[in-house]
């Protein structure tokens, strides 16, 4: 079952549709909600998907991406550790693109 919602999430997260990649990520947040060990073991792969989103050329999709993740870290905190370098990476090119 872990499994099936990995990659329905990844599904959503790369889908061509906007309002489907901002409901993967709201998806993440549920997990990291209701699953956080699931998304913390899973958490390099999930990163592939989400920093993705970070850098959406949509910016409705970006901008609930960075609102995720503002509540993600609390959530995933020491978890965060193998995303973190690409994370503020992406933050970093998101914030300076403004």
């Amino acid at each position: 079952e872990e499994t099936e919602q990995l990659l329905e999430l990844f599904k959503l997260l790369a889908d061509k549709e906007f309002r489907t990649r901002t409901e993967g990520v709201m998806l993440l947040l549920d997990h990291c909600k209701n699953s956080p060990q699931l998304v913390s073991t899973t958490i390099v792969q999930i990163f592939d998907h989400f920093i993705l989103r970070l850098q959406d050329c949509n910016k409705k999709v970006n901008q609930q991406a960075l609102e995720v993740l503002a509540l993600m870290i609390p959530m995933l905190s020491s978890a965060l550790r193998p995303v973190l370098v690409s994370l503020v990476v992406a933050v970093t090119e998101n914030l300076n693109s403004k």
